[in-house]
């Protein structure tokens, strides 16, 4: 038999580092909201995955959005509480 002269030499295996874990994807820090249509409803969406009620009404709907966004936002930038 010939020895294989093409053969492409494989590090050993303890010279390859073992995969790093994969991480849990972290919800994103800014709330984008925006609306969506579902037939003759028009929903509020936001990017953190939360979804208003389905309102017949735009502006109802876009005020939702709103509304999501004021108290995400004051939710994060309120001080903690120090005793």
């Amino acid at each position: 038999m010939e020895p294989h002269i093409d053969a492409t030499p494989v590090p050993p295996l303890d010279a390859v580092p073992p995969p790093r874990p994969r991480s849990q994807p972290q919800p994103p820090t800014v709330h984008t909201t925006s609306t969506a249509d579902r037939g003759s409803f028009c929903l509020a969406v936001c990017s953190c995955g939360w979804k208003g009620p389905a309102r017949r009404s735009r502006d109802l709907a876009r005020k939702d959005a709103t509304g999501h966004g004021a108290t995400q936002t004051a939710e994060t930038t309120e001080p903690a509480e120090t005793t």
